[in-house]
């Protein structure tokens, strides 16, 4: 599509320039994902524990205050992905944690 383009969108209920609607889809299609004091976490980042959790299926408790290194975004605004010694596929819920 060329930038003289129109396309109906649905939301608005208007016509738009083609290229004005590809960039509002792409900031919609980005998901943020906030700790439990509202701090914007990003793939990489540290995160602390705030609250001891059970981990199930591992037999395992994570203490409060314990550090989780390079956390990775899962595309749900209320779940990370990460990776503790000892534990394989560790998912974690953003409420429970707090960016460092």
């Amino acid at each position: 599509m060329s930038d003289d383009d129109y396309v109906y969108d649905e939301d608005s209920g208007e016509w738009v320039p083609a290229a004005e609607l590809a960039a509002k889809r792409q900031l919609g299609a980005q998901v943020e994902v906030r700790d439990a004091v509202g701090n914007l976490l990003a793939d990489g980042d540290q995160v602390t524990l705030i609250k001891d959790l059970d981990v199930k299926g591992a037999g395992q408790t994570l203490k409060r205050g314990t550090l989780i290194k390079s956390i990775r975004l899962t595309g749900d605004p209320q779940e990370i992905d990460c990776r503790y010694e000892g534990i394989k596929g560790l998912v974690l819920r953003a409420e429970f944690v707090r960016k460092r």
